[in-house]
């Protein structure tokens, strides 16, 4: 049994769709107090208002901060704003991510140096932007979304990507070194193929293709993602720092495709 979570004071920046609405629906269920970031106003007030009706039923609140975290000036404003509405911060979710893709003949400075600032320098500015209050909470926990692909799998199109979640994982590992004595853990959370908006917009052969590679064949949920961000949050991760765990139903397994063919047969 997990000691509760009520009342935690959660980030979760990118939280207004898709895996970051997933984990801030977890927290949410779980009666923290959470704030969602995200580009779109329109989009946040919708999200903040059904998550806050999952988050009231269990004595927490959800609240809406509009923000460009490829904007440096953002990623502090938006911690500090979170910090006032929340008084402090227990746990910061550094989920926000975009997933363009291009050859790698294709591929331009100006690609780079976007995907590079959303998903890798906008993470770390967050964090740092976070530590004082991490450390004031006594509890601090942060928790980076990264992914499979770039850490464990490729994929054709996604080099640019697949470096910035591997660089995600590089940047954990000492993070988590540094803000030890202060208290804070940092752990990562690696989805699979889960089934979000994005994941959808590539069309059904791709998602038949995915599901086939999985040894569970099935896509993953936001949900899923969401109860390892919670595990990681709770007061029994506390010696658990540094760490990244592939929620991917299996997918990184098999040694090739004929592998899960003869699953198959073994189980007809």
């Amino acid at each position: 049994m997990f000691s509760p979570l009520t009342g935690r004071r959660v980030l979760v920046t990118g939280g207004t769709r898709g895996i970051g609405k997933g984990i801030a629906a977890t927290f949410a269920q779980a009666g923290c107090a959470v704030v969602i970031t995200g580009r779109d106003p329109a989009v946040g007030a919708a999200a903040s208002a059904e998550l806050g009706e999952i988050a009231a039923a269990a004595g927490g609140s959800v609240t809406f901060i509009a923000g460009d975290l490829a904007d440096s000036a953002d990623c502090e404003a938006i911690v500090e704003t979170a910090v006032d509405t929340l008084g402090g911060l227990d746990v910061l979710c550094a989920n926000a991510g975009i997933f363009p893709q291009a050859a790698l003949v294709d591929l331009t400075a100006a690609d780079i140096d976007h995907i590079f600032n959303v998903n890798v320098r906008s993470m770390m500015l967050v964090i740092t932007a976070a530590i004082p209050a991490l450390t004031e909470s006594g509890r601090g926990r942060v928790i980076i979304t990264s992914s499979i692909t770039g850490p464990f799998t490729g994929y054709p199109g996604w080099a640019h990507y697949g470096a910035t979640k591997a660089a995600q994982l590089g940047y954990m590992r000492t993070a988590a070194i540094e803000l030890a004595p202060r208290g804070i853990t940092v752990n990562a959370v690696l989805p699979g193929n889960i089934l979000t908006e994005g994941l959808a917009d590539m069309g059904e052969d791709y998602l038949a293709g995915m599901a086939a590679s999985i040894p569970h064949a099935k896509l993953g949920t936001p949900a899923d993602i969401g109860a390892v961000a919670l595990f990681f949050a709770t007061d029994e991760a506390s010696y658990v720092t540094g760490q990244s765990v592939a929620v991917d139903g299996g997918q990184i397994l098999p040694e090739s495709p004929q592998a899960l063919d003869e699953l198959t047969e073994a189980a007809s």
